[in-house]
């Protein structure tokens, strides 16, 4: 049965905050699943206790459901008694509005789930990098392999341009990393980064990827600045660049003309 466009947006949106409150919960465990610990962890999520962003507790009862904790529980750690954040439930909002924004782009279809599962991989990381600065492998690489995979039936980029834009991506701000470390003796970035650009060149293709780059550059120069000018980040202190790469890349996704089938 053919679901008409109307429908599709609701049904997204819906499929999107369980999805974003799947995503809050699992992102919730953050400060327990850091650096090595990630490919050990990731394929057991669930057993890794929430935990309060003020004292590392574990939480337990209501406060360890993002949304519906946060409606419903005492929205306080057990432990410490400091207020639960609401960030999960703005990650699940999110997520649904950027889902019922994929099937308003897209229409109910194939392209539209495909848009989705990038979506939700690049909140996801946008958020494990502002927090933790990793961009994990786990994630990464396989939606590189999943952006390549898609691009077999064109859906958002030829064949051809979704290799090169994984080529493309990887070695470009590989060659930058390179270039700035000879010439300042510090590194400017991280491998995860490389991995992401590339894995949204296999999405998108080669010829997204310039204004991708332009982008989350100025993204980054901006929110950079205006964090200076309010004291919170020191002039020389490093900023995670998986954020703005990943809103670059959910802008390029929707607002430009990348569905060719």
């Amino acid at each position: 049965m053919a679901i008409d466009p109307q429908s599709a947006i609701w049904l997204a949106a819906v499929l999107g905050l369980v999805v974003g409150t799947c995503l809050a919960a699992l992102l919730r465990r953050l400060p327990r699943i850091q650096g090595d610990d990630w490919d050990r962890a990731w394929p057991r999520p669930w057993r890794v206790d929430s935990a309060c962003h003020s004292c590392g507790a574990a939480l337990r009862g209501w406060p360890r459901l993002p949304v519906l904790g946060w409606l419903f529980g005492p929205g306080r750690c057990g432990a410490c008694r400091a207020p639960v954040a609401a960030r999960g439930v703005l990650v699940a909002l999110l997520t649904a509005v950027l889902f019922a924004l994929c099937a308003w782009r897209f229409g109910p279809g194939y392209a539209a789930l495909c848009a989705m599962v990038l979506v939700a991989a690049l909140v996801a990381l946008a958020w494990i990098d502002a927090q933790t600065g990793l961009l994990p492998d786990v994630v990464t690489l396989p939606l590189m392999w999943a952006g390549l995979l898609v691009n077999t039936m064109q859906v958002f980029a030829t064949p051809v341009d979704a290799i090169l834009g994984a080529a493309a991506g990887y070695l470009f701000l590989w060659a930058i990393y390179q270039g700035f470390r000879l010439a300042t003796g510090r590194e400017g970035m991280g491998y995860g980064d490389f991995k992401l650009l590339a894995a949204l060149g296999a999405w998108l293709g080669l010829p997204a990827l310039p204004a991708v780059l332009i982008a989350a550059s100025m993204a980054g120069v901006i929110v950079g600045m205006a964090l200076i000018l309010m004291r919170r980040i020191k002039r020389n202190q490093p900023q995670p660049f998986g954020p703005y790469l990943a809103l670059a890349g959910i802008v390029g996704l929707l607002a430009t003309g990348l569905h060719i089938g």
